[in-house]
């Protein structure tokens, strides 16, 4: 029989990070399934740059490395940032982007709790501003691959930039990007689905992955580490926005459940949106913060000059935040509304 006192204990941040790591698992496997030991070694390297850099960071600081370097907040940035870029990526992109993650969107601001933005998108922000044709250059999915690179070889590619056989032989634009280059070259969207990307292995591994990073989202939902306000908000607008589209013209927009599926949407709804430090503290801040995050992230897909608009989505919706929470802050109790009659 359960006694008293009845107060609810916030998680320890090493146990919330713990579990947003175990959140993701499902996600990383089929990645790597679909493109290969790249995805690996992609988030190897940004682990370790994540924690020298933390650590670099503290120590000119004068905070003690411990209790920072274990409460596992550097290695969920960099994971997320690894998940974001292109598997096959020179070993310097993913450095100098989580570089850039924890040494300045985390630290410049004060550290943990004290930044603005969140740090892995702007690191993926950094890079695809920065070096476009590297983020670019999608591995394809083994399935299509021709022929499919081994582990051996894609580490040499990684760390060398060399290939027994031309890159493009192995590479392709991922679904967004594809739809998005065919419709801009006047090209039919019913001509561009006929792309062996969009069957067996190509556009259902994304499909796949989506449904890991879906399964590790409901696994944090139902241990209370995220608020179900976020994701289902984010789901909504993007969702909404893409239905709207898909209505008025059917011939150039692809469905809602495309968009869902799709490229970082699922990433985003459960892992970056539901960010505490960057994200609206109030229920009615946490719809409009991210509800607005996704109809902008459809609109940067479509419109914009980026096939994938989930981070800048999220960047422009963290300048809004501070502003989304004074003006949706509940009435105070025992306070009368302005304009009240005593």
């Amino acid at each position: 029989m359960k006694t008293s006192p009845f107060v609810a204990q916030p998680m320890p941040l090493q146990t919330v990070m713990v579990k947003v790591i175990t959140a993701l698992v499902p996600g990383v496997l089929l990645a790597v399934w679909a493109f290969g030991i790249g995805v690996l070694v992609q988030i190897a390297l940004a682990i370790v740059v994540a924690l020298a850099t933390e650590a670099a960071c503290l120590k000119l600081r004068n905070y003690p490395l411990k209790p920072f370097l274990t409460d596992g907040s550097a290695v969920v940035t960099a994971c997320l940032l690894a998940l974001s870029i292109p598997p096959l990526a020179p070993w310097w992109l993913i450095v100098l982007g989580t570089f850039i993650a924890i040494g300045f969107a985390k630290h410049l601001y004060g550290g943990l709790g004290q930044n603005p933005f969140n740090p892995a998108m702007v690191g993926f922000a950094v890079l695809i501003v920065s070096f476009p044709a590297q983020m670019s250059r999608w591995a394809a999915p083994r399935a299509l691959a021709q022929p499919d690179l081994g582990a051996l070889a894609q580490v040499v590619y990684i760390f060398t930039g060399h290939l027994s056989q031309a890159f493009d032989a192995v590479a392709s634009a991922t679904p967004l990007d594809t739809i998005r280059t065919g419709l801009l070259q006047h090209g039919a969207l019913r001509d561009i689905l006929k792309a062996p990307l969009f069957h067996v292995g190509g556009g259902p591994a994304q499909q796949w992955i989506s449904l890991g990073f879906l399964v590790g989202g409901l696994y944090l939902w139902r241990h209370k580490v995220i608020n179900w306000r976020l994701p289902l908000a984010f789901i909504a607008g993007l969702g909404l926005t893409a239905t709207v589209f898909w209505l008025a013209d059917s011939a150039h927009y692809m469905s809602p459940l495309f968009h869902l599926v799709t490229g970082g949407a699922m990433l985003g709804a459960f892992f970056i949106i539901t960010d505490p430090v960057t994200a609206p503290t109030t229920p009615l801040g946490q719809f409009i913060f991210a509800g607005l995050s996704g109809m902008l992230a459809y609109l940067i897909r479509v419109l914009g000059n980026y096939p994938d608009g989930v981070a800048f989505a999220v960047l422009i919706l963290n300048i809004a935040g501070p502003f989304i929470d004074q003006y949706t802050q509940p009435a105070v109790f025992g306070r009368k509304k302005k304009g009240a009659k005593a």
